[in-house]
């Protein structure tokens, strides 16, 4: 494994643990070169799965594009890391355990809401008014008004 500061292939592992689900080996290493310390994960290799977009175009299934929409979701919202970590684990998980090897944007983005939902509203309402494509306020509000309902 290469470090991130030195760039050398040379390092010993410190720890080893796995992660909260059990889906990863989260492993803290130290550079024998530079004697930094970084931290890798491993992961079971999975079958690749093919994301339908909405124009009908296939890409594959990129676990970093989950992470970053639920960061872009939750940004500067009182929403801790570890939760947004989790979040993408699950969302992963739920995508990746249909054993298809196809999976449409749509199903993905429903999965997303609904766990959104659960965890902040404002996040779901930034998320969903992208995924949802609303074309003006009334969109929005209609949207804010079906989440108080269902409160309610």
């Amino acid at each position: 494994m290469k470090c991130r500061y030195c760039g050398s292939s040379e390092s010993k592992v410190v720890d080893s643990r796995p992660n909260e689900d059990g889906t990863a080996i989260r492993r803290r290493r130290e550079c024998i070169r530079c004697g930094r310390r970084f931290t890798t994960f491993e992961r079971v290799e999975e079958h690749p799965i093919m994301v339908v977009k909405r124009d009908g175009r296939r890409e594959p299934f990129e676990r970093e594009k989950i992470s970053r929409v639920i960061m872009k979701a939750c940004g500067k919202r009182p929403i801790p890391a570890d939760v947004q970590d989790r979040l993408v684990e699950y969302i992963v998980r739920e995508a990746t355990n249909s054993m298809e090897s196809e999976i449409s944007s749509v199903q993905i983005g429903e999965i997303v809401m609904r766990q959104l939902r659960d965890v902040d509203e404002v996040a779901y309402v930034r998320f969903a008014s992208v995924f949802l494509d609303f074309q003006d306020t009334n969109s929005f509000l209609n949207e804010v008004q079906r989440i108080r309902k269902e409160k309610e």
